[in-house]
């Protein structure tokens, strides 16, 4: 309950200053429409909307879903397999430096303007965080520990089970939170690239007919998206780590 008071009163200072903003400059609604303009977009396009937000949605929860799958599993592969790590991190850490607005149209060029191409284009984007976080878990494990585990006989799958991948749970959360925060933005760039449906694309006809209300009203959708996949994972994270004190600081 304390969370939901939080993002309310953040909401309220939010809408505040966005029409504090819109009434002291005067802007045009096609500029910068007021609070109650886009919501009366809200409620006049609300089918139009629910339809483009299903699918935008479907892209971000695939693709979290599958980021979160393949993260993990290379994380653990560099782990288990030092040449592994020594020939795939380079090659990570260099996809990198390219731009995501530029791996885009490969995507959709490659894949087509189907859904997937935007669902990759999302994994491509959370895929680093979980996979770094979750590495960096799994290495930061007390020596001694490790020492001990070998001394009673435990081989590296029984260690990885139930020592590396239990203390890495909170190095992992918080790449899952970002991860959250960036999912959302993988499936709208594919989208701006190019789409027939989704948010992204909702975004970019409202913006060619000078629809700045409708465009707006996409965008907070999904920012209220971004805001309820952080608030899930976070409530998921405190749960798997709940014996971590340190994952509980206020």
């Amino acid at each position: 309950m304390n969370y939901f008071y939080k993002y309310l009163f953040s909401f309220i200072i939010f809408i505040t200053i966005w029409w504090l903003i819109q009434y002291i400059t005067d802007s045009p609604s096609y500029i910068l429409p007021s609070p109650y303009r886009v919501f009366l977009s809200i409620k006049n396009n609300l089918h139009l909307l629910a339809y483009h937000s299903i699918i935008t949605f479907l892209e971000i929860l695939v693709g979290f879903i599958l980021g979160l799958i393949f993260g993990m599993y290379t994380g653990i592969l560099f782990i288990i397999s030092k040449s592994m790590r020594k020939w795939m991190l380079p090659f990570i850490v260099l996809t990198q430096a390219i731009p995501v607005f530029a791996i885009a149209p490969i995507l959709t060029l490659w894949i087509g303007y189907g859904i997937w191409s935007k669902i990759i284009m999302t994994v491509l984007i959370i895929y680093f965080p979980i996979t770094i976080a979750f590495y960096d878990g799994l290495k930061r494990i007390d020596p001694m520990i490790i020492n001990l585990a070998k001394m009673m006989g435990a081989n590296t799958f029984s260690m990885l089970l139930k020592i590396r991948i239990p203390f890495a749970l909170p190095q992992l959360s918080s790449g899952l939170k970002l991860a959250a925060a960036f999912a959302p933005m993988g499936a709208v760039i594919g989208e701006w690239v190019g789409s027939s449906e989704g948010l992204g694309y909702l975004m970019l006809y409202a913006s060619g007919r000078v629809q700045i209300d409708l465009m707006f009203s996409s965008i907070i959708i999904l920012a209220i998206f971004t805001i309820l996949l952080y608030n899930f994972v976070s409530y998921v994270s405190n749960i798997i780590t709940r014996w971590d004190p340190k994952s509980h600081i206020n």
